[in-house]
């Protein structure tokens, strides 16, 4: 093994020692602001990225003098990356321990602390530095004990335990730097953000002994709870009872009816611990745990690390330091990741709390919710309306769901993606939901739910849906409550101080208009109009138009449904108060809302009191190869005219009665599956008419906006020449991206996760924009839209609109806004000013 000879290659932390986060490694850093804050921190050698490469490869610093540095005491050596999120190889502690420090501890403290000492270093270097079998060295503390690990370390590596400091310090730097490097460590690294060249430093520690006649131990703390955020003295303390030396006994922190603490035994230590914890939040500008020592009871600080915490933590202790003037209200907004803002708008499974997982799908609506298992949406209808907590539990949902998607707390379901139906819905009711559940296997038949390890649920047992991580519980979990706090909102107040593009909800119904409100949305940027027909006393009416065999009976039929509609409207306007309300026009093919098994045609026979074989033949005839590119959309408009005609009619006379009572309402209008010039001529001439006879009709004046809803990508090649009659393009990158790949979004769950893991993709497409492909189409429609008609507004409403990295993209290209479920809007809020802030520091 190669020696390297120059001391230049490790330095002793000192206040003034040139130490660089970078070339040394986030705990080198912080250890030497931690000793600048005359904290008491043992004595420390850091050893920078190169030397610890140099170590893999085989080239040694010199140990001797390392060793030297520290005057025969015992060392710790713990990992320092750049990161602490990367982790790092296993701390060892008490490097230095042999068979002459073993005497010279048992003759000052006895036998039996030398021998828990001794043994302890043997069974770490063992296993962490040797990689023997665990197995051979666990065994509790004794003099027994500590000579058969002695002799089991001879009989395996056919030497005896190293006795020499500076070989054992060789071996741990070495075994630590080889396995940083090791293929598992990096893949494991890389997952978690960190570049593929990512490099280690080590700290080399003198150890804090807990001996002593006095109070010895170790132990954490710090000043606030880290699920809630909340104020509040956390941590542990494990010391030796100084009545019986012999005994280790944990503490309390703070007094405790439950047994005794450590601001009893030691109220000075208690307060200076407390002290230095307020000096790392106030100079190192974070709530930090410290790690410490008592060695006789004199106080050592041996680390200092950010507290580990929840989301809704994350949001308390940014604004309260920003309250407080410690950072920035800027750097608030930065610290906060904005997709943790999903997991503060619902219920959480308390982290705290044993999980009994039985099953595991993609997560594809956060939160979480319990109730009893329903394999239909008629049996979570009846549920709701016993007041029962349900879970819908489907192979995949289908638009006739949505009443029982409505009723359950919760949607499981075995197939699908993250941009299928069921997690698109959900999403925008706010519905924890699990799609692509493939562990389980359902049998709607007897209705039974089997895991793959044989255990078994019926309909009416207990589960708990975790929307948040994907997985599925067994029986009822302990919650968490929202956290839609003080906090919460000052947060996102900031947030909208600073982003520069807007921010819109998909809302189809007056809950979710309301939710959009309280989530301070800019409006809504798609309203899916056929989620309104699926109540069941419109459905039987839409059906009766489905099979009317004159313009004229369908309108008989479409009469009915109009002021159903005009309600509708009335309502979203009311709540949305003068914001804009995009309106998407009816776009399913028709075939969505006829039955599709006998029973269900049979039921409709009898309610159209028609025959069951003309039912049949007419289901028949609806029924398409390939629906969702057949006749739905914009074809219907210029087909089947007289349904757009009737919503126009709704909407532009719920215009009128929201604009009495209310703020005025300027409607937009949008018609969606456009791919030709034509097709929005012939539905713009037909609406325009509707509402002049609207004016006409009521001596009121409204204006309104007409746009398009550009989803093919013939539209986004000729959205110059589409632009000419719109006031706006909104991009629906859901069928956007399906007719880019030619790919179904509710079948993609099946083998999308195989395409990314072998890079065929770098992300679902469904659920990041494709920015090369798909992202090439919206740059394509948005410039030619522009060059053609200057103030055409542009948006994305999508369900991209809610990812991070989609609005990144959009505000790059110059969008006015996007558009999202209403319980990603504060997701998209935050998003927005993060980049809005990148880039005012990057110009800086």
């Amino acid at each position: 093994m190669q020696k390297h000879s120059d001391f230049a290659e490790f330095t002793e932390i000192t206040p003034v020692a040139e130490i660089d986060s970078a070339r040394h490694g986030w705990r080198a850093k912080c250890l030497q602001r931690l000793v600048r804050l005359d904290l008491p921190v043992p004595r420390t050698v850091a050893l920078p990225c190169d030397t610890v490469r140099a170590i893999a490869a085989g080239v040694m610093p010199d140990t001797e003098r390392i060793a030297a540095a520290f005057a025969g005491a015992l060392v710790s050596i713990r990992p320092s990356p750049a990161n602490p999120d990367w982790g790092g190889p296993t701390t060892v502690l008490n490097v230095g321990m042999n068979g002459a420090k073993h005497a010279e501890i048992a003759a000052v403290h006895g036998a039996a602390q030398a021998n828990a000492l001794y043994l302890g270093f043997v069974q770490s270097y063992a296993i962490h530095v040797a990689r023997l079998d665990p197995d051979m060295f666990t065994a509790e503390p004794s003099s027994e004990a500590l000579a058969a690990a002695l002799a089991a370390y001879e009989a395996e590596m056919d030497e005896d335990f190293p006795q020499s400091p500076a070989r054992q310090m060789g071996e741990v730097l070495r075994s630590m730097a080889r396995a940083w490097e090791g293929t598992t460590a990096r893949l494991l690294r890389e997952a978690k953000g960190a570049p593929a060249d990512a490099a280690l430093g080590l700290v080399v520690q003198e150890m804090a002994q807990a001996l002593g006649p006095g109070l010895s131990g170790s132990g954490t703390i710090q000043l606030i709870e880290p699920v809630t955020g909340a104020p509040q003295v956390t941590g542990r303390f494990r010391g030796l009872n100084p009545a019986n030396r012999k005994a280790e006994e944990t503490l309390y922190l703070v007094k405790d009816r439950r047994g005794h603490s450590l601001e009893e035994a030691a109220p000075e230590v208690f307060a200076a611990l407390q002290a230095q914890c307020r000096t790392c939040r106030e100079r190192l500008r974070e709530e930090m745990q410290i790690e410490f020592a008592l060695e006789n009871g004199a106080l050592k600080v041996i680390d200092a690390v950010k507290v580990q915490r929840s989301s809704r933590a994350s949001v308390r202790i940014a604004v309260t330091l920003a309250k407080e003037r410690i950072i920035t209200r800027e750097e608030a907004i930065l610290r906060v990741e904005p997709r943790a803002l999903s997991e503060l708008l619902h219920y959480q499974v308390d982290p705290r709390a044993p999980r009994d997982r039985v099953a595991r799908g993609i997560a594809a609506s956060p939160g979480a919710a319990s109730g009893r298992i329903v394999f239909s949406a008629a049996d979570a209808q009846a549920s709701a309306a016993r007041d029962e907590r349900c879970i819908l539990v489907r192979r995949e949902t289908a638009p006739e769901d949505i009443r029982g998607m409505h009723a359950a707390v919760a949607v499981l379901t075995e197939r699908g993606g993250i941009t299928s139906h069921a997690a698109v819905i959900a999403r925008g009711l706010g519905l924890p939901c699990i799609v692509g559940a493939s562990e389980l296997s359902l049998n709607p038949r007897d209705r039974v739910l089997a895991t793959r390890s044989g255990r078994t649920f019926r309909e009416g047992d207990v589960i708990t849906v975790d929307g948040t991580n994907g997985e599925v519980l067994a029986g009822s979990a302990e919650m968490l409550e929202p956290a839609l706090d003080e906090w919460f909102t000052t947060l996102l107040h900031w947030a909208d101080n600073v982003r520069d593009i807007g921010v819109r909800a998909n809302a189809d119904t007056p809950d979710d208009a309301r939710t959009a409100r309280m989530f301070e949305a800019e409006g809504i940027g798609l309203c899916r109009t056929e989620h309104m027909f699926f109540d069941e006393d419109r459905l039987t009416v839409m059906r009766e138009m489905i099979f009317a065999d004159t313009a004229k009976d369908r309108k008989v039929a479409l009469d009915r449904l109009l002021p159903m509609q005009r309600a509708d409207f009335i309502a979203l306007f009311d709540i949305m108060a003068g914001l804009p309300v995009c309106i998407r026009l009816f776009d399913p093919p028709l075939h969505e809302f006829l039955p599709h098994d006998r029973e269900g045609m049979r039921e409709l026979a009898e309610a159209l009191d028609r025959p069951l074989s003309e039912v049949t033949r007419r289901v028949e005839a609806l029924s398409e190869f390939n629906p969702m590119l057949g006749m739905r959309g914009v074809r219907i408009g210029v087909t089947v005219p007289e349904i757009y005609e009737m919503q126009a009619r709704a909407i532009f006379e719920a215009t009128i009665e929201a604009s009495r009572r209310g703020a005025p309402v300027v409607p937009e209008v949008m018609i969606p599956l456009v791919s030709a010039r034509r097709e929005v001529e012939l539905v713009k001439t037909r609406i325009d008419a509707v509402a002049a006879a609207v004016r006409t009709a009521t001596g009121a004046e409204f204006t309104y906006r007409f746009g398009v809803m550009v989803e093919t990508p013939r539209a986004a090649l000729r959205a110059g020449e589409i632009a000419l009659h719109a006031a706006f393009l909104s991009f629906g990158t859901n069928d956007l991206t399906q007719m880019t790949y030619g790919l179904s979004r509710d079948d993609a769950g099946r083998f999308m996760g195989d395409y990314v893991q072998q890079g065929v993709y770098p992300e679902d497409p469904f659920h990041v924009l494709d920015e090369d492909g798909v992202g090439e189409l919206l740059l394509m429609g948005s410039t030619r839209g522009r060059q053609m008609r200057q103030d055409v507004t542009i948006s994305v409403c999508g369900e991209h609109g809610g990812n991070p990295e989609s609005i990144a993209f959009c505000r790059k290209a110059g969008f006015d806004y996007v558009s999202c479920s209403p319980f990603r809007v504060p997701v998209a809020r935050l998003a927005a000013a993060h980049f809005a802030l990148a880039d005012r520091r990057r110009d800086q």
